[in-house]
């Protein structure tokens, strides 16, 4: 048949095709099934491409804990995480692809760029110094430009300073400075030798012990390594003392470590009293007389310590030496180990607990009293409960009462006390009594209701600005926890000021109600942690956010110390008070902000009859704001006079403050205004609780 040929051989070629289609279909399924992370990574891919970073970020997220060792989706994590911001993720994202595959140098030159953005300037050094004999032409040249950034203030601040140490041999600034500079350039003995003179010439700088010993356990000097670190632990700044236990080995000290510390640190008296005890405890009683001898001698305040080297010197026989000591221990501060003394020495112990009818109630009292100044709260407790057997209808004993029991977290007690003390014919004693037992009865209930507003005029400003919460929390009993809701109000007269030609306009609050719910923990020394979720009501939109309901989560934990005299009824002297909030703020870009605000100053006595009762402090600003983003309008500090008072002593809500503030910008990049400012600020601060 004519033609028969063509047709054959167009249905084979067909055939082919399609065969050749089915295969890589095959193919392509054998992949997916190989590959546990496909569908993950296909997921991430397609979020990438919508550009919804937090769900690409999610699916990378799964798909490396199903491939861990897959070095393209760590590096495709990190470049998705340098979209939203997240610089020190993404730089250990590119540590862990650039240790899966050390040959990407491209990888290399991101991390190392992301560590010195991320203030790791030591690592970015060694990075670039080895990428810089690479033998790709552009990446020797991008890291030789980028280690010769670094590297060359650190060479011309070593010159510097040891020409200023030649000048100048005992200049303890020197030495640190050139230590500091010579870590960061990798010149360990060079190091180490300024550390140890920094610490010769001021061993109050125990942070110094640190930087030894982490200089010196890079350099393989183990045991002078371990005895600075520890000394560095027991005894520095609390800061300095954790990062030395973080590197020092995970077990207790031996013997020869605390030698070798002591003798790199002697008058380390935490140190020294560690090692007393536990060369009491393997029973090596000489030793540890030395070593309390050691502590007495440079902490004579340490009864403790006094009374372990009184009854070692007994026991030895050196009678006259431990009456010495122990006759100090007698007539000190601390009347329970006196009596213990007492008890080891076979002397009547001093009458404590509920005393069997003090001769003259006021003794009790008076004692009670001297136990409150110096914060003997047990002692004043039982002083003050024999004081009102005594004298039952002494309403000022009961005030007293009331206030031990408060400050030893026994608040019902203490209800029950102020109570009795409100009826006192005292007015005086009376308002008091019925201001605490008013703050104290809301915290006991189920339901707490307390609500505050504090409206201030800025003179910077010239606005009037509002703050405002209204929070309803439930009280669990026996629970640490604290569940809440809240309405809070933030706004401001103006709205926005317009900062200068070429700059769009500065809105000054949130101007807004946020209405929220959220969970609180109880506070604990001061400090309490929260966090919220609600939605933000505008009652005025901004152009470049128009909505009227925006989604709000917010937390933090917030911390608040009052030492000295404080603002309460007959107080003065000298005070301080440190308020302190870390708030992360999901709408402020995803940042977190510090708020640290310190006065330190002076409570003047409590006018008696003049002015309704007027009680005023007088004090120093010093204030500081910051957040994790460097935004220039979170980052300053503010000092400057202020002054606080009320009228009516604790029974009246009503707080005023004036305060003239000095202030300077830490971050001025986008800074539309000058760096420093001046503001007078006067506020009035108003709150209940029901």
């Amino acid at each position: 048949m004519p033609g028969c040929g063509h047709y054959l051989g167009t249905a084979v070629q067909k055939l082919v095709l399609y065969l050749a289609c089915a295969a890589a279909a095959l193919g392509q399924s054998a992949q997916v099934a190989a590959d546990p992370a496909y569908a993950e990574l296909d997921k991430a891919y397609q979020a990438l491409q919508a550009k919804e970073y937090d769900g690409a970020i999610a699916g990378f997220g799964r798909a490396i804990a199903l491939v861990p060792d897959r070095p393209s989706v760590r590096k495709d994590l990190a470049y998705t995480l340098l979209k939203v911001g997240e610089t020190a993720v993404a730089r250990d994202q590119f540590a862990e692809a650039m240790r899966l595959d050390p040959g990407d140098d491209q990888v290399a030159l991101e991390y190392a760029f992301l560590c010195y953005e991320t203030h790791q300037e030591v690592t970015a050094r060694r990075v670039f110094n080895r990428y810089r004999r690479s033998i790709s032409r552009t990446t020797s040249s991008t890291a030789a430009q980028a280690f010769e950034n670094i590297d060359r203030p650190l060479r011309e601040g070593i010159e510097r300073w040891k020409q200023a140490l030649a000048i100048s041999p005992d200049n303890f600034s020197g030495h640190s400075e050139l230590a500091r500079l010579a870590e960061q350039r990798d010149e360990l003995p060079l190091a180490a030798e300024h550390y140890a003179q920094a610490w010769h010439l001021r061993s109050d700088h125990r942070e110094l012990l640190l930087d030894l010993g982490r200089v010196w356990k890079q350099l393989d000097r183990t045991e002078e390594a371990d005895a600075a670190l520890l000394a560095a632990s027991r005894g520095a700044e609390p800061r300095a003392a954790e990062l030395a236990r973080e590197l020092l080995p995970a077990r207790y000290p031996y013997v020869y470590e605390f030698e070798k510390a002591l003798a790199l640190d002697p008058s380390n008296v935490p140190l020294r009293r560690e090692f007393a005890y536990l060369q009491l405890k393997m029973e090596r009683q000489a030793d540890a007389e030395a070593q309390f001898a050691g502590v007495v001698a440079r902490a004579p305040d340490d009864l403790l310590s006094t009374t372990q080297l009184g009854l070692l010197k007994m026991a030895r026989g050196d009678g006259a030496g431990a009456m010495a000591l122990l006759n100090r221990v007698l007539q000190g501060s601390d009347e329970e180990l006196a009596d213990r003394v007492r008890i080891a020495l076979h002397l009547p112990a001093t009458l404590r607990g509920r005393m069997e009818e003090p001769p003259v109630s006021n003794q009790a009292k008076e004692l009670a009293l001297k136990s409150l100044e110096k914060g003997y709260l047990k002692d004043a407790l039982r002083y003050l409960t024999v004081a009102h057997e005594n004298d039952p209808v002494d309403f000022d004993v009961m005030l007293k009462l009331g206030w031990a029991n408060n400050l030893l977290k026994d608040d019902r007690d203490a209800l029950k006390w102020f109570n009795l003390a409100r009826k006192s014919p005292d007015v005086k004693t009376a308002a008091e009594a019925a201001g605490a037992a008013r703050n104290l009865a809301p915290s006991l209930r189920r339901f707490r209701t307390t609500v505050w507003v504090f409206p201030t005029f800025s003179s910077r400003w010239h606005d009037l600005f509002a703050y405002a919460q209204a929070k309803t929390e439930l009280n669990l009993a026996g629970s640490l926890l604290r569940p809440y809701v809240s309405l809070r109000f933030v706004g401001d007269t103006h709205g926005a000021v317009q900062p200068g030609s070429g700059f769009a306009p500065q809105y000054l609050s949130e101007g807004a109600a946020i209405a929220s719910i959220g969970i609180a923990t109880s506070t604990w020394h001061g400090a309490t942690g929260w966090f919220e979720v609600g939605e933000q009501l505008r009652y005025r939109p901004t152009p470049s956010d128009p909505s009227r309901m925006t989604p709000d989560y917010r937390g933090g934990v917030s911390y608040a110390k009052g030492f000295g005299h404080l603002l309460t009824s007959g107080s003065h002297g000298l005070f301080a008070e440190t308020n302190d909030d870390v708030v992360y703020v999901r709408r402020f870009e995803k940042d977190t902000l510090l708020y640290s605000q310190n006065r330190t100053g002076y409570t003047l006595r409590q006018a008696e009859t003049a002015f309704n009762g007027l009680h005023a402090q007088v004090y120093w600003n010093w204030n500081v704001t910051t957040d994790a983003k460097s935004l220039y309008w979170a980052n300053y500090a503010e000092t400057g006079p202020g002054l606080r008072f009320r009228f009516g002593g604790l029974a009246s809500p009503l707080l005023f403050s004036v305060n003239f503030l000095r202030g300077t910008y830490l971050v001025n990049a986008g800074n539309p205004r000058g760096p420093n400012f001046n503001d007078l600020r006067i506020g009035v601060w108003y709150a209940f609780s029901r």
